[in-house]
């Protein structure tokens, strides 16, 4: 499979030429100043619980007054939870999208919170007929709370349910016609589950509704014992922008991105990153660029059932025992695949452990070196 979708990307290299999709990189403050001044960048992603509305970074602030549009990036909704959506968090987005001037908001099919414990990751939602009804309605309230669209991300994971009553395309397929939400395809986490569990992503792209992409994701990972880990540390492998070439070359792609979230290479190796993206996207040097954002809107829902009482707690207890064997206070819930979900607790809590450490730096960082700094126009620390 790969290798045909290797010479797709070949040929879409030589057919390139029309206006293509956007290309963009997701705006992370530890790399503002080179996210700055990278040639091509025509949007960018923004995490939402990094920024405050009323005091946006300036970086942010010059980025848009050249006209870039930046999009705010959900991570704590938990819309594939049990419980609805929190209304100050709902209150949080829709102020970044109003600061930002965004066209829309984008968050993901995913639980982060169960039994009054956080996660601190993007959890993946049992695929059953119940659970889609519960996440349906989640995300119906989060779009009558927001202004703008509401795009919707899956997620990538190194466990699976079991007895899932959907595949991930269908799941995706199901709450996007009952919503009319817009979709984020990340194109690396459809590669992520072909290797962890031998999905076709082919046969995913067969069933998502292409025509509701609002942009897609790109990122690298690592490959360790057999496990894919979907890391944002690492190039892009060639297979998922084989993957992108095959799905520019069905559909008229709105915009696409790169994910970097750590190990942080030169800015030439990531200005090399997103040529390899505009390449497989059918993107040729300076062409035109298709317009994107202003098109964006929410589709007429189908009528869907609203969950139960009882499917939210039968959720909640299902989320709560897999949180709990994750973080290693209980065994496998039953049917879990034991050596998988040891995998996905070591991965979390090293993400736990990341996130802690770079907390606990940047208040340590702003309280004892950030006042006695100065910097010039140019960002260095003129010398003294």
């Amino acid at each position: 499979m790969w290798r045909r979708l290797r010479r797709v990307r070949r040929v879409r290299r030589m057919t390139a030429g029309a206006p293509g999709p956007a290309v963009g990189i997701g705006w992370r403050p530890e790399i503002d100043l080179t996210i700055e001044r990278l040639p091509g960048v025509e949007f960018m992603e923004v995490i939402a619980e990094g920024i405050r509305p009323g005091a946006l970074p300036e970086s942010l602030e010059r980025v848009r007054s050249r006209g870039i549009t930046v999009v705010p990036h959900g991570i704590s909704l938990s819309l594939g939870g049990a419980e609805r959506p929190e209304s100050a968090r709902l209150k949080h987005l829709g102020e970044c999208a109003a600061a930002l001037g965004a066209p829309l908001v984008s968050e993901h099919i995913a639980f982060v919170r169960a039994g009054n414990r956080e996660a601190g990751h993007l959890l993946p939602v049992p695929r059953s007929r119940a659970a889609l009804d519960v996440v349906v309605a989640n995300v119906r309230i989060a779009q009558d709370a927001l202004a703008v669209p509401l795009a919707l991300e899956h997620v990538a994971s190194v466990v699976s349910w079991p007895d899932d009553e959907l595949t991930e395309a269908q799941f995706l397929c199901e709450i996007i016609e009952r919503t009319g939400a817009l979709l984020l395809l990340d194109v690396a986490n459809l590669y992520t589950s072909a290797v962890n569990f031998g999905a076709d992503p082919l046969e995913a792209l067969d069933t998502l509704p292409l025509d509701r992409i609002a942009y897609v994701h790109v990122a690298g990972g690592a490959l360790r014992d057999g496990v894919w880990h979907d890391t944002h540390t690492a190039d892009v492998a060639e297979p998922i922008l084989d993957l992108l070439a095959e799905l520019a070359g069905r559909t008229a792609l709105p915009a696409v991105m790169l994910e970097r979230d750590g190990a942080y290479p030169a800015p030439s190796v990531l200005a090399r990153e997103l040529a390899a993206i505009r390449s497989a996207a059918g993107r040729a040097g300076d062409d035109v660029v298709r317009p994107w954002a202003a098109g964006l809107r929410r589709a007429s829902g189908r009528v869907a059932p609203e969950p139960t009482d009882i499917a939210r707690r039968a959720l909640a207890d299902a989320e709560d025992a897999l949180l709990q064997a994750l973080l290693g206070l209980s065994g496998p819930p039953p049917g879990f695949d034991a050596d998988r979900v040891a995998v996905a607790g070591t991965a979390l809590a090293h993400k736990r452990a990341h996130t802690h450490a770079k907390m606990s730096l940047g208040a340590k960082f702003r309280r004892n070196f950030a006042p006695k700094l100065r910097f010039d126009a140019t960002g260095r620390t003129p010398r003294r």
